[in-house]
């Protein structure tokens, strides 16, 4: 094994410097806490591993050689990049581990989280928080692989998710629902109706949510009764995120399914119109889920305030 794909001991590191210093065999050997000869093999690796001679053992005491010396300024300065790393390192760590780490949905992260979190935040204390929003399936994800403490999503009784069958509890912190709306005529009625006849039974253009979002499941499963075969409807536009489904909608591109607090000023001022009758609208819940497994302080606190309705905002 030549010089350069030799293994390298950090510690070869620190004697290197110890003897540098004091020009003893002796004395740096005490100085690092290990015997001498342990110690001269040390520096004998290293020189082995750098390819050349770095002390002169002929001078009393011991000095670097031309390569040593070129050598010296250059580890002392890796040393301290190293310790600097780890002590990075170490704090990050600590930070992540006093602080918060979230996934949710797109919407609630933008809407609901912030005005929600500041309310913990009067009974807790300020706290780091790191926040993943994604669509429902990537956030489920982040669960399952322990990489956040706590998902925030909608949810319906009706539509088990992923986190119910791999035992991660749950408590609801609010509660929401989908509208059907669409773009305004000039009189005000909506440019599309459910539950009314369409010109030559033209289909409904559904303005929808993708799949693997959770408002996309809980559409599916609750409204496809609904519509069945017997509301002739197709899907023109499909997207993960409901304020791209409202844009759309204000462009008068068909029905979409939006949060009440999403569309309550279109709907107010008269751009947007509810499309149907009350038995078109979703009822859903804001569901926290927590891990199933012992948490840190902050985060078993904050699961604490919760399950005492302490953190759920006035609706």
């Amino acid at each position: 094994m030549g010089p350069g794909n030799r293994p390298l001991d950090l510690d070869w590191l620190e004697d290197f410097l110890a003897l540098a210093e004091s020009g003893n065999f002796s004395r740096a050997a005490q100085a690092r806490h290990i015997a001498q000869p342990a110690f001269s093999r040390h520096i004998k690796s290293l020189e082995e591993w750098a390819g050349v001679p770095l002390f002169d053992r002929s001078a009393h005491p011991a000095v670097l050689t031309p390569a040593g010396q070129r050598f010296k300024p250059l580890l002392e300065d890796l040393l301290g990049r190293l310790e600097s790393a780890r002590s990075l390192a170490r704090a990050a760590h600590d930070e992540a581990a006093a602080g918060l780490r979230f996934a949710a949905t797109h919407l609630l992260s933008l809407a609901f989280f912030p005005p929600w979190f500041s309310r913990v935040e009067q009974t807790l204390g300020p706290r780091t928080v790191q926040m993943h929003s994604n669509n429902l399936e990537a956030c489920e994800d982040l669960m399952l692989q322990r990489s956040v403490q706590f998902l925030l999503c909608y949810g319906h009784p009706e539509v088990p998710g992923r986190l119910e069958a791999s035992g991660h509890p749950m408590h609801p912190i609010g509660e929401e629902t989908l509208l059907p709306v669409a773009a305004a005529r000039p009189d005000g009625t909506p440019a599309f109706r459910l539950g009314e006849p369409t010109p030559a039974q033209e289909p409904l253009p559904i303005l929808a949510y993708h799949a693997s979002s959770g408002l996309g499941r809980m559409l599916q499963a609750c409204l496809r009764p609904l519509l069945g075969g017997e509301v002739p409807h197709h899907t023109v536009f499909a997207a993960h995120h409901a304020v791209v489904l409202k844009a759309m909608a204000l462009e008068g591109r068909g029905i979409a399914w939006l949060p009440r607090s999403l569309v309550a000023a279109e709907v107010a001022s008269g751009q947007l119109v509810v499309a149907g009758g009350e038995e078109w609208a979703l009822a859903m819940q804001i569901r926290l889920y927590r891990q199933p497994m012992e948490m840190t302080e902050s985060a078993e606190a904050l699961w604490s305030l919760v399950r005492g309705n302490a953190a759920t905002p006035a609706p």
